[in-house]
């Protein structure tokens, strides 16, 4: 192949060639580097997990990380090239396949951690809520949506009815974090869909509310907001400590790949505090780096999505990068020790299946309702391309 040729030619009909043309290359390519990375980075992480955890194997994380890797960039592909149609369809059988398996999970879910979060088969765990969260943005946006028509049907309610479901089951499981997330994304699914001022502070309001009361019914958030609040009365052994010394350990450069040694102490390295694991062996300059990819995804995102003239599609993508960014910034938030733990991974970055799938359909959904369509852009954003 030549430096001149290309795998796929402008008036490439085919349906990879209507993708690669349609698709944001920039959003694409940098939501590769960071599934490539969270493979680089569970290779250092590995070990430690593996020793605390007494497995044989060094890199038994770090090889089932490679397959979620895979698993995921394939999920991203194939729902990326999904119409917006076809997005509401996915997200309608998602949504109800997930609120069932959570409705199942106190007879058949796996204990772990005081929670039922996961169903456990054939040595993988499955976590449904991760998936419900992307389907329900998208059908409460759809619902906005159908709702701002005037032709009768109740959007506002629906919607609210189905993130009220989504809500009750998770705290029944119980995931404050989960809930806080969902909450946030569909708050800005909400505003972003042009309702009332005066509707949007009443929901605010509503959260607010909700939030304080999350402390005073589940002992857990208590004991966390009152460690956070309190760290001389915390255990001097919380893994949010050892965290922070490992950070801090990396300096601006970092120990070296495989070097670190602090992290050995932090229990779920591997996982909720991936990001301080890569900031002592990479150091401050890499974790900026990590965190301005996923800057770059969310505001770029939004600034497309903003851009498009479809009501339901520019909520749902628009919403859906918020759901990113949120989960993002509130584990690399607990890492630094900004906010309470919530248990929450970072996306592609953190070690588990359920999470990199869901991060592939989530930012699937988003990219296949960014894409480049007739009428999807006003004119002066430049041509969209006569691609269905």
């Amino acid at each position: 192949m030549t430096l001149q040729q290309h795998p796929f030619a402008r008036n490439d009909r085919s349906r990879w060639g209507v993708w690669w043309w349609t698709t944001d290359h920039l959003l694409l390519g940098a939501i590769g580097i960071l599934i490539c990375l969270g493979v680089l980075l569970s290779f250092g992480n590995s070990p430690a997990a593996a020793a605390r955890m007494h497995v044989s194997d060094p890199f038994h994380f770090a090889i089932r990380q490679c397959v979620f890797a895979v698993g995921g960039a394939a999920t991203l592909l194939g729902v990326s090239m999904l119409s917006p149609k076809g997005v509401r369809r996915a997200s309608f059988f998602i949504y109800l396949i997930a609120v069932a398996i959570m409705i199942a999970l106190p007879l058949a879910g796996h204990h772990a951690k005081g929670a039922t979060r996961w169903l456990e088969f054939g040595g993988f765990s499955l976590q449904p809520s991760e998936f419900m969260k992307p389907a329900l943005i998208v059908l409460a946006a759809w619902m906005f949506a159908e709702g701002q028509k005037g032709e009768g049907v109740p959007g506002v309610s629906i919607a609210f009815i189905l993130y009220i479901v989504s809500v009750a089951l998770l705290l029944w499981q119980p995931d404050v974090g989960q809930t806080v997330l969902i909450t946030i994304a569909f708050g800005a699914a909400f505003f972003m869909a042009g309702v009332p001022f005066k509707w949007i502070l009443g929901l605010g309001a509503t959260a607010c509310v909700g939030l304080v009361s999350l402390y005073f019914v589940f002992q857990h958030v208590a004991s966390r907001v009152n460690r956070f609040l309190l760290p001389e009365h915390a255990d001097a052994h919380q893994q949010i400590d050892r965290a922070q010394d490992a950070i801090a350990a990396g300096g601006w450069f970092g120990r070296g790949p495989g070097e670190g040694v602090l992290k050995r102490q932090v229990p779920d390295v591997h996982t909720d505090f991936a990001f301080s694991g890569a900031a002592e062996e990479f150091g401050l300059l890499f974790s900026l780096l990590l965190i301005s990819l996923f800057g770059f995804i969310v505001v770029r995102g939004l600034f497309r999505s903003m851009k498009l003239s479809d009501p339901f599609e520019q909520v749902a993508a628009g919403a859906l990068f918020v759901l990113v960014g949120q989960q993002a910034f509130i584990n690399i938030a607990v890492n630094l020790n900004m906010i309470p733990t919530k248990g929450m991974t970072l996306p592609f970055i953190s070690y588990g299946g359920s999470s990199m799938l869901a991060m592939g359909l989530t930012l699937g959904m988003a990219l296949a309702l960014t894409r480049k369509r007739p009428g999807a852009y006003a004119p002066t954003d430049g041509p969209a391309g006569a691609f269905a």
